[in-house]
């Protein structure tokens, strides 16, 4: 669904930048203002990562099209699912304390969800790789469900385990275990199933076990006139619609600042080799690990094949809400990455900009510049 616009793979530009050999700080508010040269981009915001730690950061534009409130490096940017990772570490880390298992099949996970026999031995990490078979959400086909989850005052635990027993009575789209099928239905039940296991939400589970750890500062609240607000068709949104239901925050609902966004990243890096603040590094590894055959990682896309001449392994991913959109490449072995945000939705093309700014930077981060 275009709400939940997101994927994987990157590095696919459409778009044309001015090409530079300048990618150190000086560099960086020359490469957001070319982008901003699209009227439809009211502000982006870049950061890269060298060797474990923030080297450069810059943003520019305004907050809401329209009017003259710039961003700042302290506003919070909507990076849609490129919060899957989150989701799939605050999983991690109740399996490391034994509240859940990788193994555990659906139908123990989720024993009061009568469910279709295919997804009954789909397993957590089925589910944070897109392997579970279920299909993915889309804005036409479920309109009505997007529009009646505006509306549900229910708690949201209770709405998640509705959702489970809804999706998990549809037919797959394909075999668990099989082909990656981007889904953030997987998500959702991802969230409920640490619901159930625990008895707190999951947007309380999130502060628990990732957020505060980290230092980092993120809630899930409705947007508000002062932040950098989504654009729908140009237009600046704020309050509840300008988002995607809180029903499918484990999809992706985090709004943070790019500071805070680069610390879960380091941590995602540095974990591999031993240095990660939240889970022990085999975890790391299996996070970070493509299952099968595939591509996907858990809440990772990963990577192997860029740059032709020298390839290196990256993570990857792309996330939007359908009204803001960012991107993350990270190459562990390196300790660097690149983080892209832009408040601006689908049809500006914003993506292609986003993905080429983000490979100019990271050739730079391969080359040692």
């Amino acid at each position: 669904m275009s709400a939940f616009c997101a994927g994987l793979a990157l590095f696919a530009p459409r778009h044309s930048l001015a090409q530079s050999s300048q990618t150190r700080s000086e560099a960086l508010p020359a490469l957001i203002a070319e982008a901003l040269n699209d009227p439809k981009i009211p502000a982006m915001g870049l950061l890269v990562i060298r060797h474990g730690v923030i080297a450069e950061q810059a943003v520019d534009g305004v907050r809401a099209a329209g009017k003259p409130d710039r961003v700042t490096r302290e506003g919070r940017w909507h990076i849609g699912s490129d919060a899957k990772a989150m989701t799939a570490t605050m999983v991690a880390r109740l399996v490391e304390r034994g509240v859940l298992s990788w193994t555990t099949p659906l139908s123990r996970l989720l024993p009061e969800v009568a469910m279709r026999p295919e997804y009954r031995d789909v397993t957590l990490v089925d589910l944070l790789s897109h392997r579970a078979g279920l299909r993915d959400l889309d804005d036409t086909g479920d309109a009505k469900m997007i529009a009646q989850a505006f509306a549900d005052r229910r708690p949201l635990p209770t709405q998640r385990q509705d959702f489970a027993r809804q999706v998990l009575n549809e037919p797959p789209i394909g075999s668990a275990r099989a082909a990656s099928a981007y889904s953030n239905s997987d998500y959702v039940l991802a969230g409920a199933i640490a619901e159930r296991a625990t008895g707190k939400t999951f947007e309380v589970l999130m502060q628990q076990e990732v957020f505060r750890p980290l230092g980092m500062k993120v809630d899930f609240q409705p947007y508000a006139g002062g932040e950098i607000l989504g654009h729908k068709a140009g237009k600046p949104l704020v309050g509840l619609q300008a988002d995607n239901p809180p029903l499918f925050a484990p999809a992706g609902a985090v709004r943070l600042t790019l500071r805070d966004w680069a610390a879960f990243a380091i941590d995602q890096m540095a974990g591999e080799r031993g240095q990660g603040r939240l889970l022990a590094a085999s975890t790391y590894v299996l996070l970070h690990k493509p299952q099968g055959d595939t591509a996907a990682a858990l809440g990772w896309g990963v990577r192997t094949t860029w740059p032709k001449t020298a390839p290196i392994r990256m993570l990857t991913h792309a996330g939007s809400n359908g009204y803001s959109t960012a991107l993350i490449a990270l190459a562990p072995d390196q300790m660097g990455g690149v983080l892209v945000a832009a408040n601006a939705g689908e049809g500006t093309e914003v993506e292609a900009v986003e993905s080429t700014l983000l490979i100019k930077l990271m050739t730079g981060i391969v080359a040692g510049d």
